[in-house]
């Protein structure tokens, strides 16, 4: 009778151990199943998750892009991670392939993927500010209050009007939801960075502040597209700051009338007051009249020994420029140029 409850024990036992065996493979598959979930893009798909964005917030992106059409599954998945209490802005691209575990991974430590921007010829802040924002989080009228303030600029030693200068031409990779200010302090150190000793070795031989370089280098960026032709361009005027004469910058008159469509400078537009207009005032303008490329600030920072003081555009055309260093010569070179001018009708 003892053997009989033994054996019917043992096998009560063992009919446990296979179902709870059954149990955990069940489960493991079922697990299995839910950790392979993949989502659902085709192709790499970014997507921005604004400051204080909810948890609804975000699942509200994902399902926009139908990125987790099984949403029980990527809940189950993020609230047991904390994501649905831990949400952290940015831009996040979703690879094909990618699991809805790592995206949750993803999403909790808030591993950005950096965006693409490019820093351009600008004209001005605002151009500036309209080009950078539309790919960040703050908005062009943010960025440009902090570039518009006076103590803001004065605390990294620009003012409104050079602050333009504290930006490199050059395409960089930032966070999408980086703060205007922490941008603008990003842009400074990469302005900074191409600062280098050879660059502010070359800088202290000219004589010109690093703003000073900047400005009249914008008014060499704006002058020719030739970049064989800078260093000239940048001499004539170097001669002319040393010999006290007005720069007499067609592009700083242009600037000066807020009309950057002008193709001609007539005699109406010299009358144009202006600080910017350097045919009635000497010196440099306040400021840059674009963000100069870094070959026109090397342009400057060559410091080429010319004897040029005048030059024009040539007659043909072509985008080069005809150089004197007389009066005389200039105004011959000037004659051919504008009566190239009047036969094609150009105003």
């Amino acid at each position: 009778m003892a053997k009989k409850k033994t054996n019917t024990a043992s096998t009560k036992k063992k009919v446990l151990i296979a179902a709870t065996g059954l149990a955990v493979v069940t489960l493991a598959i079922f697990a299995a199943a839910k950790l392979s979930k993949q989502v659902a893009v085709a192709e790499d798909t970014r997507i921005y998750i604004p400051t204080n964005a909810s948890y609804d917030d975000l699942c509200d992106t994902l399902a926009k892009y139908n990125i987790t059409p099984h949403k029980s599954t990527f809940n189950l998945m993020a609230k047991v991670r904390g994501l649905d209490k831990n949400v952290k802005s940015g831009s996040y691209v979703v690879r094909p392939g990618m699991s809805y575990l790592q995206l949750v991974q993803k999403l909790y430590t808030g591993n950005q993927n950096p965006i693409h921007i490019t820093i351009g010829k600008y004209r001005t802040v605002r151009q500036l500010c309209n080009g950078v924002a539309p790919k960040m989080e703050f908005t062009a009228d943010t960025l440009y209050k902090i570039l518009a303030d006076k103590d803001f600029c004065q605390v990294y030693n620009h003012t409104p009007q050079t602050i333009i200068g504290a930006f490199t031409q050059n395409t960089y990779e930032v966070y999408w939801n980086t703060s205007p200010k922490r941008f603008v302090e990003r842009m400074m150190m990469e302005t900074d960075a191409f600062w280098n000793d050879e660059r502010t070795a070359r800088l202290k031989k000219t004589g010109l502040s690093r703003n000073e370089a900047v400005t009249l280098a914008s008014i060499v960026e704006e002058e020719t597209n030739r970049q064989s032709e800078k260093a000239d361009i940048a001499s004539v005027y170097l001669n002319r700051l040393r010999k006290g004469m007005r720069l007499e910058a067609d592009p700083t008159v242009k600037f000066a009338t807020g009309d950057f469509s002008l193709r001609r400078i007539l005699a109406q537009h010299l009358q144009t007051q202006s600080p910017y207009n350097t045919y009635q005032n000497t010196g440099l303008p306040p400021g840059p009249i674009c963000l100069p490329s870094p070959e026109s600030i090397d342009a400057v920072l060559a410091n080429k020994k010319t004897g040029y003081i005048y030059f024009c555009a040539k007659e043909d055309f072509t985008g080069y420029h005809n150089f004197a260093s007389t009066y005389q010569q200039h105004l011959a070179n000037a004659a051919r140029y504008h009566r190239a001018l009047n036969e094609r009708n150009i105003r």
